[in-house]
């Protein structure tokens, strides 16, 4: 039984600060003192997770880990930089030794699969939140950035869009076809960041940005920051069974274009680079998939089977705003 803040953190987090060449000094110090590599620039991303805003009460502990963990790395992933370290500030209504034994499990188990340490952070009582900062490193001149796109590059995304949603939707009340429920609760859960993807895009890529408001906010972003605008064919938007299950009952295509969560991949890519571009994507077991152009005007564009135009909103999440 873990007794108070200093045996929590020797307990359920010490295991977590991998032996790094680049971490001349880790957890137990009033500072971390670490060492980017010479040449490499420093990319660093900071998420907070706060319990009834961004998961329910009694959420499954080591999927908040993991989750936790996860969407920081996806910041880095579409900046094309190398995770490396993160910190970690934790605020606990009490001490809970079973929550904190599969949060922690969850934070290491991909932690370790991408290599990064933990480096410091801090932890305090109150409501429960879930505060992560990570670094990487990026060659300067290969950093992906949202400000690249020029008319005439093609857009991409990684994987499969709006499973998260659906699995939102589903713990809502909505009926799902129980042969689809562990991918989708996977995909809100547990999504997987997709490093390796980007920082084999340095080089190739104009533009990206991970999916986590939807495709059509996100993308959105792009074009604002890059002075174009786009356009995306629904029949293109690739999703898994599920979510195609979900469009084909009730013709509503806001899953994979709105719904976020996903941390996805949406890239763009001069038409020259296609076939560097789809080379690699051809390693990776998630792949990619072509779903539109960026053009000259402004705003982004949603074109139907028929042709047709489709009304869609385009402004993302808002933590001040009623969505």
């Amino acid at each position: 039984m873990v007794s108070g803040e200093f045996d929590l953190i020797e307990t359920y987090f010490a295991g977590l600060t991998r032996p790094r060449a680049d971490v001349l000094l880790g957890v137990g110090d009033d500072c971390a003192l670490l060492a980017p590599p010479v040449g490499q620039a420093l990319a660093v991303s900071i998420d907070t997770l706060v319990e009834g805003r961004h998961f329910a009460p009694g959420a499954d502990a080591f999927g908040l880990g993991h989750k936790a963990l996860a969407v920081n790395l996806s910041d880095l992933a579409a900046m094309g930089a190398e995770a490396a370290w993160f910190t970690l500030a934790l605020s606990l209504p009490r001490i809970d030794d079973a929550w904190l034994s599969g949060f922690s499990r969850g934070l290491a188990t991909l932690a370790e699969r991408h290599g990064v340490g933990l480096v410091g952070g801090d932890t305090t009582r109150g409501p429960l939140t879930i505060t992560i900062q990570v670094h990487g490193f990026v060659p300067p001149a290969e950093a992906l950035r949202r400000g690249g796109a020029r008319p005439g590059d093609l857009v991409y995304v990684t994987g499969t869009l709006g499973a998260a949603g659906l699995a939102l939707l589903v713990r809502q009340g909505l009926y799902a076809a129980p042969e689809h429920l562990g991918e989708l609760f996977d995909r809100l859960d547990r999504p997987e960041p997709r490093i390796e993807a980007g920082c084999a895009l340095r080089g190739i890529a104009s533009a990206a940005i991970d999916v986590s408001d939807g495709l059509a906010a996100d993308l959105g972003h792009i074009c604002r920051a890059s002075g174009v605008g786009a356009t995306l064919y629904l029949d293109q938007l690739p999703c898994g069974p599920g979510v195609r299950e979900y469009i084909a009952e009730s013709g509503d295509w806001h899953l994979p274009l709105g719904a976020g969560d996903d941390y996805e991949l949406c890239v763009c890519v001069p038409a020259d680079r296609q076939g560097d571009f789809e080379h690699a994507a051809a390693r990776w077991g998630h792949g990619a998939t072509w779903v539109g152009t960026i053009d000259a005007r402004p705003g982004v564009r949603v074109i139907d089977p028929e042709g047709g135009a489709v009304a869609v909103g385009a402004a993302g999440f808002d933590h001040f705003a009623d969505n």
